[in-house]
């Protein structure tokens, strides 16, 4: 019996169709199967950088690779790289056919604690980290996301600089970066970490974040060692023109020092987490317990002799949530403290005079530090809770010759353009100039306080009785115990909060117990604070 070859009755075209079909589908999956591996082979290449050699130098260097550091910033999973393959056009000095991974800049963005940042970090294993045109429009992409997105910028150097081989180009792209640096400002945080060299023009890009944080392995500076030497004969190292000692403790040119890499990325978490991702938008609250306990001991900080130092840092501690506060440049202008805290869970920016140093006086580079600081928390909608134990500005010719006058008029300037919530508490001395520097009820603070123990005058009882009896100290027999009557007959009249308090330049003489409660009811009562000011394109800062 003859067998039937189509049994199923299935027509034979569309048999025949159906196993053309299976092989064009299998052609295709081998097609894409093929161009899949060349993609990964092409990605894994791109993240070794500039090879296995120089990923293994610069991890003996004691600093991560420049994807490690964004994978220690973002949280896991969350990372998205931008540009990856994107590549320099140059041609001259033999860079035609020399390909630069990433063009030595990793970008993209991810989470941190689960809020949107953007990212540049530039790789020292590909030409050194150079920054030709690509490599900076690159960054400037990211910056330009930042702005759309109202997330914070957040920049990794480690380069030797400009790529010259790309001559002009890269200092026009080094400009665009410049430019878009300052567009940013005051829109969205903007955080350089400095993990390697950053030379030349190349450091005026951190100088235009808000907060710079640099590791001991790295330098900044715009003319290096050997340059210096050729023109001022001058012989110096790398790490004494720019390492993290001198712009910390000299130049006040960084916020922050970290010993490594990991370091850096923490503190820049740390930092994250106090900022607003946005000026349009509050700080992150967090959760806290509605009862504040008063603290008895509080006022006992205040050594009984007025001319005694304390350390302010035991005072802001006590009074802020859980005694956490992140101080920002903690080695310069020590005498001035700033930093972040928060008040019942909300962020707050802390301004406070540090009588173990200079007594607290405020100088040219205190006042500097403090300015910027108020202005970057008036620009991110942070709170300023301000301390105050200040005898006056300091004296001497080099302050005077340097300039005293208009940097103190920044502070000024500072204070009295801000417009976010302003809280100050006079603790002990509050002297002439520097008593309205800081934050005085005329220089438009919100609430202002005074403990018992508060002094606010002209200047000290004991310098005013020169002035103010001057011809009773000549007449007196015994100069010394009429002095000393009438420094005291200045203090209780003058000397204390209550005469402040009676012409309404102090809201409240307060229980130092109670400080840390009446800061958390102003605020709290100021949470809808709106200042209007007077219409015009910007105020002229002094400089």
């Amino acid at each position: 019996m003859r067998k039937d070859p189509n049994p199923l009755n299935l027509n034979p075209t569309i048999t025949m169709a159906t196993t053309k079909t299976t092989r064009k589908a299998a052609a295709a999956h081998s097609e894409m199967s093929q161009r899949v591996s060349e993609l990964r082979e092409r990605r894994a290449k791109l993240e070794l950088g500039g090879g296995a050699e120089r990923l293994a130098k610069q991890r003996q260097a004691g600093k991560l690779s420049a994807r490690e550091r964004i994978t220690e910033l973002v949280d896991a999973g969350s990372f998205q790289e931008l540009y990856a393959f994107a590549q320099h056009r140059c041609t001259a000095f033999g860079m035609a056919d020399k390909p630069l991974a990433a063009d030595g800049v990793v970008t993209g963005c991810g989470s941190v604690a689960g809020r949107l940042v953007h990212v540049a970090s530039q790789d020292f294993t590909v030409a050194g980290g150079a920054a030709g045109e690509v490599h900076c429009d690159k960054i400037v992409e990211m910056m330009d996301a930042s702005l759309h997105t109202g997330s914070p910028f957040v920049f990794i150097n480690d380069s030797g600089g400009a790529r010259i081989q790309e001559g002009i180009d890269s200092l026009a792209a080094y400009a665009r970066v410049f430019f878009h640096n300052t567009l940013l400002s005051g829109v969205v945080p903007q955080i350089s970490l400095i993990c390697g060299p950053c030379a030349g023009g190349a450091a005026y890009s951190p100088a235009l974040t808000d907060f710079i944080i640099q590791t001991k392995h790295a330098q900044m500076f715009i003319t290096g060692p050997g340059v210096i030497k050729q023109v001022t004969g001058e012989v110096v190292s790398a790490e004494q023109l720019g390492g993290p000692e001198a712009h910390m403790h000299y130049s006040g040119v960084v916020h922050f020092v970290a010993e490594d890499d990991r370091h850096a990325v923490a503190i820049c978490k740390q930092l994250l987490s106090y900022l607003p991702s946005n000026n349009l938008e509050d700080p992150p609250r967090l959760p806290t317990e509605p009862v504040v306990e008063s603290d008895p001991t509080l006022g006992d900080i205040l050594p009984a002799n007025p001319r005694q130092g304390y350390d302010m840092h035991v005072v802001i501690r006590r009074i802020v949530d859980q005694g956490e506060f992140l101080e920002v440049q903690a080695q310069y202008a020590e005498n001035i403290l700033v930093g972040f805290a928060r008040m019942m869970g909300r962020t707050i920016g802390v301004v406070a005079n540090q009588p173990l140093v200079k007594a607290g006086c405020l100088d040219i580079d205190a006042s500097d530090k403090a300015a910027r600081f108020i202005r970057f928390c008036n620009a991110f909608n942070i709170p300023l809770v301000t301390l105050v134990d200040v005898p006056g500005f300091l004296p001497g010719l080099d302050q005077e010759y340097g300039g005293v006058i208009r940097h103190g008029a920044k502070l000024l300037f500072a204070y009295s353009a801000a417009t976010t919530p302003k809280v100050t508490i006079i603790l002990r001395k509050a002297y002439g100039g520097a008593y309205v520097a800081m934050c005085a009820k005329g220089l438009g603070a919100d609430r202002c306080a005074a403990w018992p123990t508060a002094e606010i005058a002209v200047m000290g009882a004991e310098g005013a009785v020169d002035v103010v009896f001057r011809k009773e100290l000549e007449a007196a027999e015994d100069k010394v115990a009429k002095r000393s009557e009438l420094t005291q007959l200045y203090r209780d009249t003058f000397s204390t909060p209550y005469v402040a308090a009676g012409r309404r330049m102090v809201d409240d003489v307060i229980d130092p117990a109670d400080t840390r409660s009446y800061i958390a009811l102003a605020l709290a009562s100021l949470q809808t604070k709106r200042d209007l000011r007077p219409p015009k394109k910007h105020g002229l800062m002094p400089l």
